[in-house]
């Protein structure tokens, strides 16, 4: 007689359907959203600025392909920013990681600007490199460094001393373990460093693209509010929430596929 254990092992063992509680959560915030623009009076100014009127003035925003365009050049400048900071903080960080002496030396300092806000930059960002693309990419650079130096610089400190001792044994040359032990070693700690630089750097984009520049989600901002279309700014900012949280999104699915 077959054994009925074997079935009900196996529906114990069935992973739960996980409950959509980011759903729920979703819903309760719009729903807070609406209740506080359209309950207790009947403020023209207040009822532009609810998620209805956001959604209605998205769909000929997307339509137009006007703020398509504005995205897409802020996409353009983060890339830029996010990839001169990679390219000075990962260096730095391996630098910084491997030599204590220089540890020693420049993590004081490395603090000291981390502390100062990269908005207080603006002034000798606009002087130094002018108004336009180059004092925007500058303060984005400058927002995102640091947790990239600081988490690469971490991933070094807690590399196992084993993996790096296995490749001097086999005689590897130095990109062989930059490449192969070190760079796989950081993986985690490097790209928890990139997630928070996007995150701080997304942050840090709008105020940023109010130096003057024509184009960009920052400057849609501006230009909203300067012709007082209210939906069309309670827009805009959905859609910088909604990017952001996009590219949040797939720095964790990278990180968790990476890691595992």
């Amino acid at each position: 007689m077959p054994s009925r254990s074997t079935p009900d092992r196996a529906a114990r063992t069935r992973r739960p359907v996980s409950f959509p509680y980011g759903l729920i959560g979703g819903i309760a915030v719009v729903l807070i959203w609406w209740l506080a623009t359209h309950v207790g009076g009947q403020d023209s100014l207040a009822r532009a600025f609810s998620p209805d009127a956001a959604l209605a003035a998205l769909v000929p925003l997307v339509r137009d392909d006007h703020l398509v365009e504005h995205a897409i050049v802020s996409l353009g400048r983060v890339a830029i920013g996010l990839g001169w900071a990679m390219a000075l903080g990962v260096p730095i960080g391996l630098v910084i990681g491997r030599f204590r002496t220089i540890d020693r030396m420049l993590t004081p300092a490395f603090q000291f600007l981390r502390m100062i806000s990269p908005l207080s930059w603006m002034p000798i960002a606009v002087m130094s490199l002018g108004v336009g693309n180059r004092s925007v990419c500058f303060l984005l650079a400058f927002a995102a460094v640091w947790p990239i130096i600081m988490n690469t610089a971490a991933g070094i400190a807690h590399l196992d001393a084993r993996w790096i001792q296995l490749g001097r044994s086999l005689a590897a040359s130095r990109a062989e373990m930059l490449l192969h032990v070190y760079l796989p070693g950081i993986a985690a700690h490097l790209l928890t460093g990139l997630r928070l630089a996007v995150g701080i750097l997304w942050i840090v984009l709008v105020p940023a693209e109010m130096l003057g520049v024509s184009a960009g989600l920052g400057y849609l901002i501006l230009d909203t509010r300067d012709r007082l279309a209210y939906s069309e700014l309670s827009a805009t900012i959905l859609v910088i929430g909604a990017i952001g949280f996009a590219i949040d999104t797939g720095l964790r699915a990278l990180y968790r596929r990476f890691v595992r």
